[in-house]
């Protein structure tokens, strides 16, 4: 929740000309992402001002909710969702045109322990031991990580068992958060949000050929208020040197051409 508040506020002085910030919306571009993007998007965004002269402002939070305030009128030149279903909501909406949208990256789903976990976990099976009470797991109605885990853990058989010691959050890095301050001893993120962890540790990936299909779409949003810039951000999201940044942060590249 930090790290949304953090860059809505900054959002909305970029957008107001406040806190410093003198560009106007015609040489800047505002890209709402998913916050498992942070880090990653911070690092292109950098490159990118470096190359272009054209500065990005990130507002970074769950897919859902940044889905939500683009389908009232949020404004927004592109979004990165983690996952189809929010980006189809607001296709749906008629905020995004499909020629305007790439699918980009991937992730796999892995599960990640506190240190009191002292047991190897061979399997998701081991989250039923008693020593782990409480694993932390985004809104599995509406997070794209929670959204996810629950498919897979429904078609392994383990949604029910697994339930009673679920502990929904309001996105994939507040699980991570969770498990890193000893809240819960397990969380379901992905690989890319073990980079970020330095207390927890990676127990359990879940094979890419028995998971759902992570992948994260990206598009240019109707009411862009920057088009040209949009259109130029989204292109540089698919060049080689976007690929090596991606790939440094351990996301699979889907596409580098657009």
């Amino acid at each position: 929740m930090a790290i949304l508040l953090m860059m809505v506020l900054l959002v909305f002085g970029a957008l107001q000309g406040s806190c410093g910030n003198t560009a106007s919306p015609s040489q800047s571009v505002l890209v709402s992402a998913a916050v498992s993007l942070t880090e990653v998007l911070e690092d292109v965004a950098e490159a990118y001002e470096k190359a272009s002269g054209e500065q990005i402002v990130l507002n970074l939070g769950s897919s859902n909710t940044i889905a939500r305030q683009i389908v009232a009128g949020a404004p927004t030149d592109v979004f990165i969702s983690a996952d189809v279903r929010q980006m189809k909501r607001i296709e749906d909406a008629g905020r995004v045109n499909p020629r305007d949208r790439i699918d980009l990256l991937t992730n796999q789903l892995v599960v990640v322990v506190a240190p009191v976990v002292t047991e190897d976990l061979v399997s998701l099976k081991g989250l039923l031991i008693p020593s782990i009470r409480r694993v932390a797991i985004g809104d599995p109605s509406a997070v794209p990580a929670g959204v996810y885990w629950r498919e897979y853990l429904e078609s392994s058989g383990l949604w029910e068992d697994l339930l009673p010691k679920l502990v929904p959050v309001s996105s994939v890095r507040a699980a991570l958060v969770a498990v890193e301050y000893g809240t819960v001893e397990a969380a379901f993120v992905y690989r890319t949000d073990v980079l970020m962890a330095s207390r927890s540790r990676l127990a359990f990936a879940v094979p890419y050929e028995e998971a759902p299909s992570v992948v994260y779409p990206a598009a240019i949003v109707k009411q862009a208020r920057n088009r040209d810039g949009a259109d130029r951000f989204l292109t540089y999201l698919r060049s080689p040197i976007v690929q090596k940044i991606f790939e440094k942060y351990e996301f699979g590249v889907l596409t580098i051409r657009r």
